[in-house]
């Protein structure tokens, strides 16, 4: 029988691609089998992205966990993302994205769960925390954290981008402790190897090309 599991090598790191057609539970034994008992060099090299696609297929937030486990047998395969194709990885995630306004002031935290778009201003002092990605369509001169339960594809945009922390996912980056005032243009921020890069908001689409918009309407048949 043809194996679910089928590792490739990439400049990023190691690609696992996961049978969409196959039991899930089945799966993740031949994963567990590959690391635990398949002699190579790989399982005892040094720190090693992993990247994971599952086709289309979306999994529970209680499978992922379960996921990640089996890849914890090996020290050195740390897990980067979790990709489905056309869709979020998770079944369970909210749909959308969420529309709020208002000010964020010193003390208070904004909490959600899903992608935020908010309408307004993030103080210092104040939170913005999210599971999946945030847009601040204003300041963003507090904290915020996007990706709050693991999501490492997350990402923290804002039209004035000021922020006295980020983080996304378990990754923490103290911005400087002046910024460039005359430096214009929303800006985001994303996880690249294991750390968080801000780049302009043009840059966005190469970034994460899953997110572009592109006009098919005079696409030749």
């Amino acid at each position: 029988m043809k194996p679910g599991v089928t590792i490739k090598g990439t400049k990023d790191g190691l690609l696992f691609l996961l049978d969409e057609t196959r039991p899930f539970s089945a799966l993740l034994d031949e994963i567990r089998q590959k690391l635990e008992h398949v002699s190579s060099h790989i399982w005892d090299g040094p720190d090693t992205p992993v990247l994971i696609k599952l086709g289309r297929r979306q999994i529970t937030r209680e499978e992922e966990k379960e996921l990640r486990q089996v890849f914890s047998i090996r020290k050195n395969l740390i897990v980067r993302s979790i990709e489905a194709e056309g869709m979020h990885y998770l079944a369970d995630s909210t749909p959308g994205i969420k529309l709020l306004c208002g000010t964020i002031r010193s003390g208070q935290v904004l909490d959600h769960r899903g992608d935020l778009l908010f309408l307004g201003d993030v103080n210092p002092g104040g939170c913005i925390r999210s599971t999946g990605s945030i847009y601040v369509l204003g300041a963003l001169r507090g904290l915020a954290h996007a990706g709050s339960e693991g999501d490492e594809s997350a990402i923290v945009a804002a039209s004035v981008f000021r922020p006295t922390q980020l983080r996304i996912a378990d990754v923490i980056s103290r911005p400087p402790d002046e910024w460039d005032e005359s430096e214009v243009g929303m800006r985001f921020a994303y996880l690249l190897d294991a750390q968080i890069a801000v780049d302009s908001v043009h840059d966005l689409g190469q970034i994460r090309p899953e997110l572009e918009w592109r006009d098919k309407r005079f696409k030749s048949l």
